[in-house]
C-alpha cells in the first residue's frame, strides 16, 4: 500500500508521538483552535490500553482545560465524577484509629467554583480519541513500535522527516496493513510518549531532580466509602457532630489523602471501581515492602487501621508501581519546531495532582507556538515559553523535595498546603483561565513577580520541615481529631477571589497578580510567626509588630534559641502588627480537644477575637 493509504498523506502539519492523555488532548486542542492536519503515532495496539491507567485526579486548572478549553464539560459531568477537592487525614494519639471518625481532617468544605474531576483515564482517553477521529484532519496509527525522526536543519523552514515501521495488522482507521517502513514529513514533531521519553532520550535532554519518591497503586472493584470505615450505624453516620465542620457532601468524592511522615495513601472514586495508591519518600518506605497489591494492602491496613474493615475483602482489578518516578528535562520546546509534553518531558509528584495541570499549560503554549508562522516571533516565543515551562515545574520541586516530611503533622501540613494552594490559585489558575500565559505583555511581568516567590517558597518549605522535626519531640500530638478548613486562612480566601476575575485587561491582570504576591508575602510572614508562637508558647508573638516585622521571609531560619532571644528583645513592644485576617486561626492546634469532640471553630474564633481585643486595650 502507498503511504497515502496508510497515513492518509505524505505530509502532516504536526506529527505527535504517543497517544496518551497529553497527546490526545493536544490533538483535540489543535483541531479546535487551528486548521492543522495531525498524525498521531502510538506504539501500543490499543488506545486506551487494556490495563488500567493511573493519574485520575485533576484540580482546577486541568478541570478548566478539559471542560472549557477542550469543550468536554457535558461529557465530564455525565460520565466522570465531579471532584470534591483534596482532603487530608491524620491518625489521633490515644486512639486505635480503626474508625474514620478517629482521624483529624483538613479540607475545603464547599465545592470549588471551577470544577475538577476524578477521571477514569481509560474511558476519558477513549472519548478524546473518538472525538478526534471525527475530524478528517486527524489520523491515528497504532502498533507502531519503531519510529525514527530526522529534524530539519536549524534556521530553515524545511519539514522534518518521520519514518516509522508499523507492525502487521490493523491500522487505526481499521484497514489492513503490512509492516513496511513508511515516511512522512511534518512541520512540527511533538513527543507525548510518556515515560518512553522518545525525544528526550534521543536528544540527551533527560535530567534528574531532587525528588526521591516511589509509588505503588492498585484498583479494586466497587466504591471504598471512607465514611463507612466505622462501627457507627447509618443513622449515626448521618448524625455525626463533625458534620458541623466537614459538611454533608460525601467524603468519598474527594481525592482523599491519609498522611504520615513522608508518605500518603490516596483513595479516588471512579465509576464502578476505586483507585488506591501509596506514595512515599524512599527514605521512609522500601518499595519492595509494598510492591504487590497483597503487600500494599497489608501495609496500609497496619499504618491506617480503619482500612482493615474494607480493603482485604476487595477484588483487585489491576496494579502497577514505580520505585522512582520523578525527573526533569533540559528543554521541552524549541523554535526548531519540536516540543515535549506530559511525562515525555518532566514529572514531579502526584501529591497535589499537578500532572494534568502541566499538560494543560504545556499543550497551550505548544499550540500557540504551532500557530506562529513568523520565524523571529517563534524564536522569541519558544525562548520565553521554555523559561515559563521550567519556572512552573521548578516551583513545584521544593514542595516535594524539601518538606515532604511535614505530611506527618496536621498543623505543619495545613500551613504548608494553605501556602501552596494560595500560590496555585493566584499564580496558576488565575492566569490560565484568562488566557494570559500566551500573552507576552503579561508573561514578562508574571516571570518577574514569580521569580520573587522562588526564594520565599524554598525558605517556607525548609522552615516548615524543620518545624515538623522539632515538633515531633517537643509537642505532644492531639489525643483526638481536629478539624480544619484551609479556607479559614484569609490569604487563601483572598487568592480564591481571583477565580472571579475573568476577562480582565492585561494591565489589570498585572495589578491583580502584584496584589497576590503581596498577599503571599503576608502569608509567609504569618507562617513564620505562627510557628514561632508555638515554639515560644506565647500567642502574643502573633501580634507583636517588631517581632513579626523582624522576619525576612526570603531567609527564614528555624532556630528556637534565636527566637527566644529576639522575643526577649521585642516582648515589651506594645505596638500591634495588624494582619488582614484573623491571626489566631490556628489556635485549635495549640491544645488537644476534649474526649467529647473537637475544638469548635466558632468558639476558637470568638476566643481569639477576645484575646485580640484585650491586647488592643
Amino acid at each position: 500500500m502507498s503511504v497515502e493509504q496508510r497515513a492518509g498523506s505524505s505530509h502532516h502539519d504536526v506529527v505527535i508521538i504517543g497517544a496518551g492523555l497529553a497527546g490526545l488532548a493536544l490533538s483535540r486542542q489543535l483541531l479546535l483552535e487551528t486548521d492543522k492536519t495531525i498524525l498521531l503515532l502510538e506504539r501500543r495496539a490499543q488506545i486506551p490500553p487494556p490495563h488500567q491507567k493511573v493519574g485520575e485526579s485533576s484540580v482546577q486548572l486541568a478541570g478548566y482545560y478539559y471542560g472549557r478549553v477542550l469543550e468536554l464539560e457535558e461529557y465530564l459531568w455525565r460520565n466522570q465524577f465531579m471532584k470534591y477537592n483534596l482532603r487530608f487525614y491524620w491518625k489521633s494519639a490515644g486512639r486505635d484509629n480503626s474508625r474514620f471518625e478517629d482521624y483529624g481532617k483538613s479540607y475545603i468544605r464547599p465545592f470549588s467554583n471551577i470544577p475538577s474531576y476524578q477521571l477514569d483515564r481509560n474511558t476519558f482517553e477513549g472519548e478524546l480519541l473518538r472525538r478526534n477521529l471525527e475530524s478528517e484532519r486527524f489520523t491515528s496509527l497504532t502498533s507502531v513500535p519503531r519510529i525514527e525522526e530526522s529534524m530539519a536543519a536549524p534556521g530553515t523552514s524545511d519539514p522534518h522527516t518521520v519514518t516509522f515501521t508499523p507492525e502487521a495488522g490493523e491500522a487505526g482507521a481499521g484497514e489492513a496493513r503490512d509492516s513496511e517502513a513508511e515516511t512522512v514529513t511534518a512541520d512540527w514533531v511533538v513527543d507525548t510518549s510518556g515515560r518512553s521519553k522518545f525525544m528526550a532520550r534521543r536528544k540527551g535532554l533527560m535530567r534528574k531532580n531532587e525528588i526521591r519518591h516511589g509509588s505503588f497503586w492498585w484498583w479494586v472493584d466497587g466504591l471504598v466509602d471512607v465514611d463507612r470505615l466505622t462501627d457507627l450505624t447509618p443513622r449515626q453516620i448521618r448524625m455525626k457532630p463533625e458534620r458541623r465542620h466537614t459538611g454533608h457532601l460525601p467524603s468519598w468524592l474527594a481525592t482523599n489523602h491519609f498522611c504520615d511522615e513522608g508518605l500518603w495513601f490516596w483513595v479516588i472514586p471512579l465509576q464502578g471501581k476505586t483507585s488506591l495508591g501509596l506514595v512515599f519518600d524512599r527514605a521512609v518506605v522500601d518499595y519492595r515492602d509494598v510492591s504487590t497489591p497483597e503487600k500494599a494492602t497489608t501495609w496500609v491496613c497496619e499504618k491506617f487501621p480503619c482500612f482493615a474493615r474494607d480493603l482485604p475483602q476487595r477484588e483487585v482489578i489491576d496494579s502497577n508501581g514505580l520505585a522512582s518516578f520523578s525527573y526533569d528535562c533540559a528543554q521541552t520546546i524549541s523554535s526548531e519546531r519540536w516540543a515535549l509534553a506530559g511525562e515525555a518531558g518532566r514529572f514531579t509528584d502526584p501529591l497535589y495532582s499537578p500532572g494534568s495541570d502541566l499538560i494543560s499549560i504545556y499543550n497551550t503554549l505548544i499550540v500557540d507556538a504551532i500557530k506562529t508562522d513568523d520565524a523571529q516571533e517563534l524564536e522569541s516565543k519558544c525562548k520565553l515559553y521554555e523559561q515559563m515551562m521550567r519556572a512552573v515545574y521548578q516551583a513545584y520541586v521544593p514542595t516535594y523535595a524539601v518538606s515532604y516530611d511535614a505530611l506527618g503533622d496536621q498543623e505543619a501540613f495545613s500551613l504548608k498546603y494553605a501556602w501552596e494552594l494560595t500560590v496555585y490559585f493566584a499564580g496558576y489558575v488565575f492566569p490560565f483561565i484568562n488566557d494570559l500565559f500566551t500573552d507576552r505583555r503579561f508573561l514578562l511581568a508574571f516571570m518577574r513577580l514569580f521569580s520573587q516567590l522562588g526564594p520565599i517558597n524554598r525558605s517556607v518549605q525548609e522552615y516548615l520541615s524543620a518545624y515538623y522535626q522539632w515538633k515531633k519531640t517537643a509537642v505532644a500530638p492531639p489525643e483526638g481529631p481536629l478539624y480544619f478548613d484551609f479556607m479559614e486562612i484569609g490569604s487563601l480566601r483572598e487568592a480564591e477571589k481571583t477565580f472571579y476575575e475573568v476577562g480582565v485587561p492585561v494591565s489589570e491582570a498585572k495589578a491583580i497578580l502584584a496584589r497576590q504576591v503581596d498577599n503571599l508575602r503576608e502569608l509567609a510572614r504569618f507562617i513564620a510567626a505562627q510557628v514561632a508562637s508555638v515554639v515560644l508558647g506565647d500567642k502574643k508573638v502573633l501580634t507583636n509588630r517588631s517581632f513579626v516585622e523582624g522576619f525576612d521571609v526570603r531567609k527564614l531560619e528555624f532556630d528556637p534559641e534565636q527566637m527566644r532571644r529576639r522575643w526577649q528583645e521585642c516582648a515589651a513592644d506594645e505596638e500591634l502588627y495588624l494582619w488582614s485576617f484573623d491571626p489566631f486561626v490556628m489556635d485549635r492546634f495549640r491544645t488537644s480537644p476534649a474526649e467529647g469532640g473537637p475544638t469548635d471553630e466558632s468558639d476558637t474564633a470568638a476566643e481569639s477575637r477576645a484575646d485580640l481585643v484585650e491586647m488592643t486595650e
